[in-house]
């Protein structure tokens, strides 16, 4: 589909638009895609929104609990091991 090609579509009496199948296989939006619509100078911009939000370390680091004192990097390469050797005697890996 060329660019200069003009789309046209309905909007129904609920409100819902239905968007050409050759722009939803460009786009690769299939059923259940959520978009998010922004209202701009031109018109109604749709887009993919991300199914996970993205973060920020800044606003995840801290969100566990944890119990007891700080480790070290020994100490947390210590218990990594323990736990990858009791994993591969269960047969996990």
């Amino acid at each position: 589909m060329a660019s200069s090609d003009k789309l046209t579509t309905i909007v129904s009496a609920n409100g819902q638009i239905t968007l050409p199948k050759s722009l939803r296989n460009q786009r690769r939006w299939a059923a259940g895609t959520r978009l998010t619509v922004e209202n701009t100078d031109d018109g109604v911009l749709l887009r993919a929104t991300a199914v996970i939000p993205r973060t920020r370390p800044e606003d995840v680091f801290g969100s566990l609990g944890h119990k007891g004192a700080p480790k070290n990097l020994a100490e947390m390469e210590k218990g990594i091991a323990a736990e990858a050797k009791r994993r591969h005697a269960r047969g996990r890996y």
